[in-house]
């Protein structure tokens, strides 16, 4: 996401500092690009401190830049509050600009908000031409609110301009939650052969199968997850729950206590329910 981080063009002379302030400004930049977001906000708050807006406004455009940059580094260092606010300011300055509507919509996924991401997204693709990356989150949040049709348009959409394993992934859950199993393996399946370290289509696949009470077929999907990270939390619990309705009891409740201390707190559950007390 690194494409976030933006310089605007403004006017000539409009982004004339101090050279104090552009060594801060540049510091900062390089503090970003090096992965140093706490680092570089302060360097970016120390500039926007030095020079603050009238009447709610930066007299000198170029300082817009920097709070556009301030409010991306809160983004990732999950100060989702002060990110929002730098954008509230920044983003009625500049309304025909998808770039502020994008990283709302981050933030909202990061809050869980899909109604705001959504708006976002929405709003983002309204300004641009479209994109595979938004029309598979978009269709994405359209299966999450069972608008079954709109995700479709949107997914398939999607994979005519750029087909990856996400969205055949996500194609793979449309089918599964439409009752259409086999065309929803088929595109798991097909996920896998575009990326065999997507490590998420193995455990929708996995999961699916369970449901569906197909536990061998279950295992083969979630070892192969585990082969890719032998520590991952949720295909250790989906693991143990498959031993466990296999009755091979021991063995899945070792994976659970692996999926607990990894993290799993569904798995917590599961060993109360069938390892604790019961000699296993």
């Amino acid at each position: 996401m690194a494409w976030l981080f933006v310089f605007l063009v403004v006017a000539p002379g409009a982004t004339a500092q101090s050279k104090k302030h552009l060594a801060w400004s540049t510091e900062a930049d390089t503090l970003y690009n090096q992965g140093d977001y706490l680092g570089a906000a302060a360097l970016y708050t120390k500039v926007l401190d030095a020079n603050p807006p009238r009447n709610g406004k930066y007299t000198n455009r170029g300082f817009y830049s920097v709070l556009y940059n301030r409010a991306v580094c809160y983004y990732f260092i999950e100060q989702y509050g002060k990110a929002l606010a730098d954008i509230a300011v920044f983003e009625p300055q500049f309304p025909k600009s998808a770039q502020p509507k994008v990283l709302k919509a981050y933030i909202y996924r990061a809050l869980d908000d899909q109604d705001k991401q959504l708006e976002n997204v929405e709003a983002a693709m309204a300004l641009q031409p479209p994109k595979a990356e938004f029309l598979k989150w978009r269709g994405m949040l359209m299966l999450q609110k069972d608008k079954y049709d709109e995700a479709r348009a949107d997914l398939f959409a999607a994979r005519s301009m750029d087909d990856d394993p996400e969205t055949e992934s996500y194609l793979g859950l449309l089918y599964r939650q439409t009752g259409h199993p086999d065309s929803a393996y088929i595109c798991f399946n097909k996920a896998i052969e575009l990326s065999p370290t997507f490590i998420s289509v193995y455990l929708y696949a996995g999961s699916a199968a369970l449901q569906d009470g197909n536990y061998v077929l279950s295992l083969e999907y979630l070892d192969l997850a585990l082969r890719i990270e032998s520590k991952h939390a949720d295909a250790l619990f989906y693991k143990g729950v498959v031993l466990i309705e296999m009755k091979q009891m021991e063995d899945g409740c070792r994976c659970l206590n692996r999926a607990f201390y990894a993290g799993s707190d569904d798995a917590g559950d599961y060993l109360a329910q069938y390892c604790f007390g019961s000699g296993n």
